[in-house]
């Protein structure tokens, strides 16, 4: 795996003590920090309603209307060129959303106008962000179209979104994301929805656009197989809290939070041939449901009484890893599954 750029030196972005609300009041997402450096690639990983996309959304300032950050600051960029979005005014954020953050969504036919050609938004994107001529964004976007793989992208151009498959959706979407040369790509389970070749060409492609274009890549994903292929580092959500992170190889190999062990027994990475899949007994929190201590106690088998009186930190171990368990300290066992038929 590369080596990792140093985010001190060249961040991209910067999430501290990041609170999100919902609804009455809810506590979704709570006291969030991590760090993206210039060109890297984190992957952001846990079960459905652990906080992934609530995340992702106060980064890109289109929380929901009932969505507010309580605390917390999210900082784009690095030097002259920082930007705190917390602190973005609606206007401000059109000098921010396309030029300097991309985003990717699951189900791409859902972000597209279904009756304008596909062509016509990418041109329009390049129109008004960077002040192209109709001729200059008609060939810039042919070009984008073909750097992304599409076949045929002069007729591509003027095909309307019902006439695409969903891989060559996820393609114009993506390049319509990169258009404007952003500094970061969020890609929230941009290929959760398509077969397994499709989604190995998707993931090629966005490797090859973070070497072309220098990008960084923010990953959201359940699928830990695709983390361990594309990603540097790796975030592991529960509960509206990151439990563990650290470099990808090293946390996939010796993970120290006892979900992110049931995680991988849950997970197929290198192991496809399994015939018993492992799940993880109980359910997670709902959302801002209120616990004194670690989300993850009731469904864990280490939990004793110091995991649920008090709040339990995300501790630093050193080389990059952090964890938010009281037992970090000590040897941890195979976190508890329940064997069922493949």
């Amino acid at each position: 795996m590369s080596s990792l750029p140093d985010p001190r030196a060249e961040r991209t972005l910067e999430v501290s003590g990041l609170q999100v609300s919902v609804g009455d009041h809810l506590v979704a997402v709570q006291d969030v920090s991590f760090s993206i450096g210039r060109g890297e690639s984190v992957g952001l990983v846990g079960e459905s309603g652990s906080g992934k996309t609530l995340t992702c959304r106060a980064v890109l300032g289109l929380l929901p209307a009932s969505g507010a950050i309580d605390h917390g600051r999210i900082t784009l960029g690095d030097g002259a060129d920082e930007v705190e979005l917390t602190a973005l005014r609606r206007s401000a954020w059109d000098r921010v959303r396309g030029l300097r953050l991309g985003a990717v969504f699951q189900d791409p036919a859902s972000y597209l106008n279904p009756s304008l050609t596909v062509g016509h938004q990418l041109a329009e994107q390049l129109r008004v962000k960077r002040r192209l001529s109709r001729k200059d964004a008609h060939h810039r976007s042919v070009e984008l179209f073909a750097e992304v793989g599409l076949r045929d992208p002069d007729a591509v151009f003027h095909q309307y979104p019902h006439q695409l498959s969903g891989g060559m959706l996820q393609r114009v979407l993506i390049a319509i994301a990169v258009s404007c040369e952003p500094e970061l790509l969020i890609a929230d389970e941009a290929t959760t929805a398509l077969d397994v070749v499709i989604q190995a060409e998707i993931l090629a492609l966005l490797r090859r656009l973070r070497e072309t274009h220098g990008l960084s890549l923010l990953l959201v994903t359940h699928d830990l197989a695709v983390v361990a292929e594309t990603c540097e580092r790796i975030l592991v959500m529960y509960g509206g809290q990151i439990v563990e992170s650290g470099p990808t190889e090293q946390v996939l190999r010796n993970p120290q939070h006892p979900y992110t062990q049931a995680l991988m027994g849950v997970a197929t990475i290198g192991d496809w041939q399994r015939r018993t899949l492992d799940v993880i007994p109980g359910q997670p929190p709902a959302a801002g449901e209120e616990m004194p201590g670690c989300r993850f106690a009731p469904r864990c088998v280490f939990a004793s009484d110091r995991c649920t009186t008090g709040p339990v930190d995300l501790t630093d171990l050193g080389q990059d890893r952090a964890a938010r368990c009281v037992l970090v300290e000590q040897p941890t066992a195979q976190a508890p599954t329940k064997k069922v038929s493949a």
